[in-house]
């Protein structure tokens, strides 16, 4: 990857994309040596809890259903997940982390810790805490994925 040329020092869409690109591409390298993906870290994460069906973790993990029952097929594969009927809907199902998963998960926390801690230490540690406090109610706020412009979600 070449180095950043934004068209503007304050142009949002290209420095959010170009900082999301280098980080999923950082976090990439650093779970390959644990045989996983950015995803399956996401679904293997979402699911440690219990009582999630995989639609539900497909939800939050940003990834669409096809997309999901590969994941999950290539998890079960490998020993880290396992699917299981749900009690209340005979057509769902339910994520399980197995005990290989909980370590391998455990793994790919740290990795993804050291990652946050290195991006982040360029930063003075002072405006650390603004900067990610400042990122999160973006998401919260306004970035949620709802893909609406402007205050009222208009279409731009």
């Amino acid at each position: 990857m070449t180095s950043p040329s934004p068209g503007r020092p304050s142009d949002l869409m290209f420095l959010l994309s170009w900082a999301s690109h280098a980080l999923r591409a950082e976090h990439a390298a650093g779970l390959t040596e644990l045989g996983i993906s950015p995803r399956a870290h996401c679904v293997l994460s979402r699911a440690r809890a219990g009582g999630l069906t995989q639609r539900q973790i497909g939800e939050l993990c940003g990834v669409d259903k096809t997309t999901m029952v590969v994941t999950l097929d290539q998890l079960e594969a490998a020993g880290l997940a396992r699917r299981v009927p749900s009690p209340t809907d005979r057509r769902a199902r339910l994520v399980e982390v197995t005990a290989e998963g909980e370590r391998v998960l455990d793994q790919a926390q740290q990795i993804a810790a050291r990652l946050d801690q290195d991006v982040l230490a360029v930063l003075p540690e002072a405006e650390r805490e603004v900067f990610l406090r400042a990122i999160q109610r973006l998401v919260v706020e306004r970035l949620s994925g709802g893909g609406g412009c402007g205050p009222t979600g208009s279409v731009c």
